[in-house]
């Protein structure tokens, strides 16, 4: 297995800007609180998000629900590095997105292990309708998938490691 240089600086960047966004909404925003950003349409709200994607388990309390969630999202962050791993050089496309991915998932994973629980701030929402609260990671994530996704469909394969 080869890395290259993508699969360590954009990830690492993709955690740096995640860190650093958490810790600011952290020491500005109190939790539950609002800060308007674009009027109608977006907020930071600082809230936290013990559960996974989307707040699933976020309402849900079992034992050790932390360590599960942590040890879950440790094991799929290793799975697609490895798959990262041993994609072709040539596959840049893929890389990227999954170097996004990679980002993604270790910035949350990060606020998993040290905290118990991910930080969430951005509100973006119209009218009563609101989306999920995100974060740079879950951007990060987001945005892999849709470049992994538009890959293949481009490709008209799967994106499949080299041999």
């Amino acid at each position: 297995m080869r890395i290259h240089r993508l699969e360590v600086w954009l990830p690492l960047t993709v955690i740096a800007l995640d860190q650093v966004t958490k810790a600011i909404v952290r020491a500005t925003i109190p939790i539950h609180s609002s800060v308007t950003i674009v009027p109608g349409l977006m907020d930071f709200t600082h809230v936290r998000n013990t559960g996974a994607a989307f707040g699933i388990l976020n309402a849900v309390d079992f034992p050790f629900k932390t360590v599960v969630i942590a040890v879950v999202a440790a094991a799929a962050l290793i799975a697609v590095g490895l798959y990262a791993a041993g994609l072709a050089h040539h596959q840049f496309v893929a890389r990227t997105g999954l170097a996004l991915i990679i980002g993604g998932a270790g910035g949350n994973l990060l606020d998993r292990v040290v905290a118990g629980s991910v930080v969430d701030f951005v509100d973006v929402y119209w009218r009563t309708y609101h989306f999920w609260a995100f974060n740079v990671a879950d951007s990060a994530i987001s945005i892999g998938v849709v470049i992994m996704i538009l890959d293949m469909l481009a490709t008209g394969t799967d994106v499949a490691p080299a041999a």
